[in-house]
């Protein structure tokens, strides 16, 4: 369980050149499914904790780009608590990762003057775990809890009384003997961020009286974001630099970071001095195996599968993870999701079909016949 202040920028890391595994990336064949994975992947690495990166974290709202209306209904929040002088509504963050949740709710914390104590819904297993969080919040405080769908129910139902009635109910002694106390808590807001809204019960959920869901962020946003976190890491850079890198970011300003540090690497070692324009990162991202659409070696592997051994699809998952060595979960999880935002893959009630898009994106010509995707699978009867 980590606590923040919000006073005191967290501590997270510059991209490091090591990866999840802690091996360089660097040190990698370029061709490495293993590097695409996790230059790819939205979700929090071991390179993004441990060294300082408040300073490409934005630190007030003004500073945070896109989430239009997100920004617009969280201004509107603050300012109204501050006129009447009174802690945030609870707020629920929902969206895939790397969006900014945990950003957002620093920078809360630091618009309303107050800290931000962090933490994750598996560090709180015991009840006493979330019991010495709360007695030790001070007014007006925002406690963040990642994750917050895998909150032990136990955990869950103390937090009920605490967003409603700021007091928590603890039961001392056993049967019967056992007597229920109330303890008084100060006024705080909890921001919950998660990444799968279904997973949470209803009762935790309508307690939120605030419920925002992040989007993915446009390639001009990210284009933005890069510039910013280029000037920052004092990296000279183009803005056609900076958009061939957004385009390739999958819509997350995590990976978008990310990459741009990747690029930087490759500057310093393969073009010391130049800065970074389009051509230099198409080419830096290219031996990272990252493709103009944002596409790893695991994505084509897929997709080429498909299209090589299938004639296209459909084509089963379990079908489909055999013939490619990858887990079925993971498929379905990771990579599936993407290549279905993008147009370049369709699950039908027949199995997996690899668009048109995708055809013409690896370099095949789609066949006039190709099942349609409204069709219908034959009757049985």
């Amino acid at each position: 369980m980590a606590i923040i202040s919000s006073k005191q920028p967290p501590l997270e890391p510059e991209d490091s050149e090591s990866g999840r595994d802690g091996l360089p990336l660097v040190g990698r064949s370029p061709k490495s499914p293993a590097a695409d994975e996790k230059l790819l992947t939205p979700d929090r690495q071991p390179e993004d904790t441990g060294k300082p990166e408040e300073r490409i974290r934005p630190q007030r709202l003004a500073e945070y780009i896109g989430q239009k209306d997100l920004k617009e209904v969280l201004a509107i929040a603050i300012q109204a608590a501050k006129a009447r002088n009174e802690s945030l509504d609870h707020l629920l963050l929902y969206g895939p990762p790397g969006l900014g949740k945990t950003t957002m709710s620093l920078i809360l914390a630091a618009e309303m003057g107050v800290d931000c104590k962090i933490t994750t819904a598996p560090a709180l297993e015991r009840p006493r775990d979330i019991v010495g969080l709360l007695v030790n919040l001070k007014p007006g405080d925002i406690l963040f809890i990642d994750e917050i769908h895998r909150l032990p129910r136990v955990t869950e139902e103390i937090l009920y009384p605490a967003m409603e009635d700021a007091r928590i109910d603890i039961t001392i002694g056993k049967g019967q003997s056992a007597r229920t106390r109330s303890l008084p808590l100060q006024k705080f807001t909890l921001v919950g961020a998660t990444t799968r809204v279904g997973a949470l019960t209803s009762p935790l959920r309508d307690r939120f009286g605030l419920v925002q869901r992040l989007r993915f962020y446009e390639v001009d946003e990210l284009q933005q974001i890069v510039l910013r976190a280029a000037e920052i890491l004092n990296t000279p850079i183009t803005p056609d630099g900076a958009a061939e890198i957004a385009r390739r970011s999958r819509g997350t300003p995590r990976i978008a970071n990310r990459l741009l540090r990747r690029v930087r690497d490759y500057v310093e070692v393969k073009a010391r001095g130049a800065d970074v324009n389009g051509a230099i990162a198409a080419e830096a991202l290219e031996l990272f195996n990252v493709d103009p659409c944002g596409l790893d070696w695991t994505d084509r592997r897929m997709l080429t599968v498909i299209i090589e051994n299938y004639g296209g699809g459909p084509v089963g998952l379990e079908t489909l993870a055999a013939a490619t060595g990858e887990d079925a979960q993971t498929i379905e999880e990771v990579y599936e999701p993407y290549l279905m935002q993008i147009g370049y893959l369709n699950r039908t009630p027949r199995g997996r079909v690899a668009t048109p898009a995708a055809w013409r994106h690896l370099g095949y010509t789609p066949p006039d016949n190709q099942l349609s995707l409204l069709q219908s699978p034959p009757s049985l009867l």
